[in-house]
């Protein structure tokens, strides 16, 4: 699934578009707009972004994960080398050190993740905070064409300005078209 991100000034233009795009069969779930202004976004019926576009928790929970990892190795592999409890400790307490510090680096991650904007939403902050509305359309392949259509017949007001993988990769980085 590929994701295509498109600005729009208004939210009436934002409206038309979610109208225009459902109409071409593109449900409710797979149009997210994230805007400044959640109360028109709600009063249009426009379904606004979830917190996983919104927020970077997924990218700073797979790198505190992954760093947890790391550590617990390193703290697992130095209590098996020096035994400060004596040799008879069981393996399963070593992959538990492992296993528990890995957990504690994915939940900081995600604490640090929640108190940060989405690195790929934060290429768009600029025009949010200038009200505009940034439409992300979820697409699988044989829809994608159809979007464009879509939107380059009806909406030469919106914005080509960026698409997404097909794979929903949080570690990747998004380029402005």
């Amino acid at each position: 699934m590929k994701c295509i991100y498109y600005l729009t000034s208004t939210l009436d233009s934002t409206g038309h578009i979610t109208d225009d795009l459902h109409d071409a069969g593109i449900g409710d779930w797979f149009i997210h707009v994230l805007s400044k202004d959640e109360t028109g976004l709600s009063k249009k019926k426009i379904h606004s972004s979830n917190y996983l576009e919104k927020l970077d928790l997924l990218r700073f929970g797979i790198i505190g994960a992954i760093v947890g990892f790391l550590v617990g190795l390193f703290a697992a592999n130095l209590l098996k080398t020096t035994q400060p409890f004596g040799p008879d400790v069981p393996n399963i307490v070593y992959y538990a050190i492992v296993g528990v510090i890995t957990s504690f680096g994915a939940w900081e991650g995600g604490l640090t993740g929640i108190a940060s904007e989405n690195k790929k939403v934060a290429l768009f902050h600029d025009d949010i905070a200038a009200g505009r509305y940034l439409i992300l359309i979820y697409a699988h392949k044989e829809k994608e064409a159809i979007v464009k259509s879509v939107m380059q017949s009806k909406h030469p007001e919106a914005n080509l300005v960026a698409e997404d993988s097909y794979f929903y990769n949080p570690l990747s980085t998004l380029k402005r078209v």
